[in-house]
């Protein structure tokens, strides 16, 4: 063969429409609302619905995939269910304060009642100190910046008190 006809012959390949590449996939349904997409064909019971699917070429512009319809499934019938809470988060401390007000108080830096001792950490930092008599526990700080404190927790963790010296007016 010669090489002219070997050119024309693999121009002539690459060149065949693209039509040519397209494949078919079924989309398959059952009752229950389960969708299978197979080049086979789909089982009894099942609604069947086609679709063209043609492959990629390279510097082209066309889509991959059609247009989708809009065709309402049985699905699409379901109304969504009402939310059921079961359950409640525990607070250790009790309900003295609420999420957003334990929030404000550590980025403000302050230490209230109703926090625990991660919440006073988070605040303060880890303590110089931490010291436990009759099932109560105390964190100590040192002085920093002209500046000690002092948190005592009850058993369950929860801040009973603090005490705070403030920096010196000199």
């Amino acid at each position: 063969m010669s090489s002219i006809t070997r050119c024309i012959w693999l121009f002539t390949l690459l060149c065949q429409p693209l039509i040519a590449m397209a494949s078919t996939v079924h989309r398959c349904e059952d009752d229950q609302g389960h969708i299978t997409f197979t080049t086979l064909s789909c089982t009894p019971g099942e609604r069947l619905s086609t679709h063209e699917v043609r492959s990629y070429m390279p510097g082209t512009t066309m889509a991959i995939l059609p247009e989708a319809e809009n065709v309402e499934t049985s699905r699409m019938n379901i109304k969504p269910k009402e939310l059921v809470v079961v359950g409640q988060q525990e607070r250790p401390c009790g309900g003295d304060i609420n999420p957003s007000q334990r929030r404000e108080a550590i980025i403000n830096r302050r230490i209230i009642a109703g926090m625990n001792q991660q919440d006073v950490e988070s605040v303060l930092g880890k303590p110089d100190k931490i010291s436990t008599r009759n099932s109560g526990t105390s964190y100590q700080y040192a002085p920093k910046r002209g500046r000690s404190a002092q948190v005592v927790f009850d058993e369950k963790g929860c801040v009973k008190g603090k005490s705070q010296t403030a920096k010196s007016p000199r």
